[in-house]
């Protein structure tokens, strides 16, 4: 997890969180937070911005505007472990990271040891986390996103993370796109890393609705795995995806040797006081 010094999530409620990204501390909304009310009234004065949805339940995907309420640096970062991230405001209300991720990594580090020569592929890559995690401990990684500015943001994040030189292969590319042709072209994998949004559109247009092509890029990713997947990461934030339709989706498609073998659970922020808010789901194997 992150150090109380990088990342707090401070208080939430009433369909909102707010949270401390190094010095800089935001309002945005939080679907999950709906029930009950604020407990900490006085902290939501802290805060630097407040991002306003433009009329979409959604907030991972819709737009929306920031208000300044505060000087607000253009970019600034904060760190996780070797890690350096770089943030910054962007017109989804998303900043660089999504900060419940940083359990993931923390697992990925865990899982890999030092494992140096493992292949992994990393799909909807975004700015680079789970990336920069796996390559610290050695894995050679393949990084994934459709978004070239993300994959460019991702780039930028390993040099600040002294990585410049790790073994990343930075490919801006659709998800479904890119497996079929790594398949064609007889190139094999150790394991995969997927986080993938609940609908996007790739490089040319292509549509992603998580419904319909999850299961399709799965079997997939597991035709790229040679042998026995060494490692499988599978997050998600779309609410009709729990931990145990995840699980058995891992299942299914043979990146586990059983249901039983898939560990599954919730990813959860946390305030000091040890209020908890569900921040979507994980199936993991190793």
């Amino acid at each position: 997890m992150f150090s109380s010094t990088e990342y707090q999530l401070l208080d939430f409620g009433s369909g909102r969180k707010l949270e401390r990204f190094g010095p800089i501390v935001l309002d945005r909304p939080a679907p999950a937070a709906a029930d009950g009310a604020p407990l900490q009234q006085q902290l939501w004065s802290q805060a630097h911005a407040r991002f306003e949805l433009r009329g979409a339940r959604e907030a991972s995907s819709a737009r929306g505007q920031w208000k300044i309420l505060k000087n607000v640096p253009d970019g600034w970062t904060i760190g996780h472990g070797p890690m350096r991230l770089e943030l910054k405001l962007t017109a989804f209300g998303h900043v660089g990271i999504f900060p419940e991720q940083a359990a993931n990594w923390d697992w990925i580090a865990q899982a890999l040891g030092r494992a140096a020569g493992l292949r992994l592929l990393n799909l909807f890559a975004y700015t680079g986390g789970s990336t920069l995690a796996a390559a610290v401990a050695g894995a050679a990684v393949t990084h994934v996103d459709s978004a070239r500015n993300v994959v460019a943001w991702a780039r930028r994040n390993a040099e600040l993370s002294g990585l410049s030189t790790a073994p990343i292969r930075w490919i801006t590319d659709d998800a479904l796109s890119f497996v079929r042709r790594e398949i064609k072209r007889g190139r094999r994998y150790d394991g995969a890393i997927l986080d993938p949004p609940s609908y996007g559109h790739g490089v040319r247009g292509q549509t992603w609705k998580l419904d319909t092509h999850l299961t399709e890029l799965l079997p997939l990713c597991r035709e790229l795995i040679e042998g026995i997947p060494r490692l499988v990461s599978l997050t998600c934030h779309a609410p009709d995806f729990d931990a145990r339709r995840l699980a058995d989706c891992l299942a299914a498609a043979g990146l586990a040797a059983s249901r039983r073998a898939v560990e599954a659970g919730d990813l959860w922020l946390a305030t000091d006081d040890g209020r908890r808010l569900q921040s979507g789901t994980f199936a993991r194997v190793s």
